[in-house]
């Protein structure tokens, strides 16, 4: 039996014995043990932008770790550190000037929350604790991070969380009727949140958190004048406005930030994975002029702080990571090639099984119905045989790569290397064809 633990795996016997181990990675594919070549529709888990084996940003990890392996930013800085938060300034849009370093992007979200609770008793509203996020939205699994998580499913076990997290509307538009005036379903989803802040007392809330494009519940990208609406919300009630990135950063949507293609401004972008194509651990977040104020004196501080954050080989593999993305021009690669992403995605809408193709950037999703007319989902325990019995293990086996989810509507979620191009968008929807045809055959014979 393996010693390993994984992540969101099962330690079952029968798992640990049929445990995949990849060896090895080449550009938008990585290996098996046993020499068979996948494709990597997901980046890894949403971060592998530039591709796998990248022998640059592998050099500047070496590099770094011979001159200075590791020090604490705790009251020093190292000259990666340094380096990266200058360049990362220069990236973003408005006031986000001031950069802090976690590890990781429930860390990222976990220091928000911290940071937004801290500043408003800096400046004397201790009250404003509480912060809100959308229904189904993933923010980490962290015990502050897995509160402002929206998912019951991943949540339940490890109740009583932290309290003061509070959840609303998100923006998906699949089934919803009020979404045939996109503008006023905007709207409404927008204005749910002011709704729920006059519930809890705007005296009381810190902040919103919101991905981009939210990713659980289907790459739910957000309507016409959403964002628009919810920074004229947080404004009015004086809340903080979270961008959680830690997807949607980096190129995913075509853009050094999720935020610049929807133009919002927000107080705080929360960070990870694509920043060093997870060729090293690293997160953080930007924050704006306006939130630093407070801690400038010599007698103030944010009172958080993680032995790794801003770690110099992160930080150094970082740098070369947006180097290499700025030579090969991969934001660009993203806007020039996502809509050939979505006519393959799109073309297999001929399929019965498929009932939505949705998303945006090299971030997309296919949702799977059980009747095409209706648009009828499937039941728990046809989504646990559909998804986990049958599709997960077809496409592993057809060598796709791709995550099937099912946390909230049955979806197939593609994410893959911002390299990625025509050739690989012709692999998946062969696969995707290839197995979901299958997929349909086997639920129409399968017993009532």
């Amino acid at each position: 039996m393996s010693n390993l633990w994984g992540q969101f795996s099962q330690l079952s016997p029968i798992e640990q014995q049929r445990l995949p181990v990849i060896v090895s990675g080449e550009g938008c594919y990585v290996f098996d043990q046993s020499g068979k070549r996948y494709l990597d529709g997901l980046s890894g888990l949403f971060t592998v932008q530039v591709g796998h084996g990248r022998k640059e940003l592998a050099e500047a990890a070496a590099k770094q770790a011979e001159k200075l392996a590791y020090f604490p930013i705790w009251s020093y800085g190292t000259e990666p550190a340094l380096e990266l938060a200058a360049e990362l300034a220069s990236l973003s849009s408005g006031d986000l000037n001031r950069v802090f370093f976690t590890t990781g992007g429930s860390e990222a979200v976990e220091s928000a929350w911290k940071l937004a609770r801290q500043y408003f008793a800096q400046i004397g509203q201790p009250s404003r604790t509480k912060i809100i996020s959308r229904y189904l939205s993933y923010h980490g699994t962290t015990m502050g991070a897995l509160s402002i998580t929206g998912l019951p499913a991943i949540k339940n076990v490890f109740e009583p969380l932290v309290p003061g997290a509070v959840k609303v509307r998100n923006t998906n538009s699949f089934r919803d009727p009020d979404a045939a005036d996109m503008e006023a379903f905007a709207l409404r989803c927008a204005d749910d949140i002011a709704t729920r802040i006059e519930m809890e007392g705007p005296s009381t809330v810190a902040a919103v958190i919101l991905e981009p494009v939210q990713n659980t519940g289907g790459a739910l990208v957000p309507p016409p004048g959403y964002f628009a609406r919810v920074r004229e919300i947080c404004d009015h009630y004086g809340v903080l406005l979270i961008s959680d990135e830690v997807i949607c950063a980096f190129g995913r949507l075509g853009h050094w930030f999720g935020s610049q293609r929807y133009e919002y401004q927000p107080d705080i972008i929360t960070f990870a994975k694509g920043v060093t194509s997870g060729y090293s651990p690293l997160g953080g977040m930007m924050i704006s002029e306006a939130l630093a104020e407070p801690f400038l004196s010599e007698d103030d501080m944010f009172l958080h702080g993680v032995t790794f954050g801003g770690h110099p080989v992160s930080s150094a593999v970082a740098l070369a990571n947006i180097e290499l993305m700025k030579r090969e021009n991969l934001l660009q690669n993203v806007l020039d090639n996502e809509a050939g992403l979505t006519a393959h995605l799109r073309r297999l809408e001929d399929l019965p099984i498929v009932g939505d193709v949705r998303g945006e950037g090299y971030l997309q999703v296919v949702e799977l119905v059980r009747d095409p007319v209706t648009l009828e989902t499937f039941s728990p325990e046809e989504c646990k045989w559909l998804l986990k019995g049958l599709i997960s293990n077809r496409l592993f086996e057809e060598g796709l790569m791709c995550r099937t989810d099912d946390r909230a509507e049955p979806l197939i979620v593609l994410s893959p290397p911002l390299i990625a191009g025509e050739r690989e968008f012709a692999l998946i929807e062969s696969v995707l064809r290839k197995v979901l045809t299958e997929a349909w055959d086997a639920l129409q014979s399968r017993p009532a």
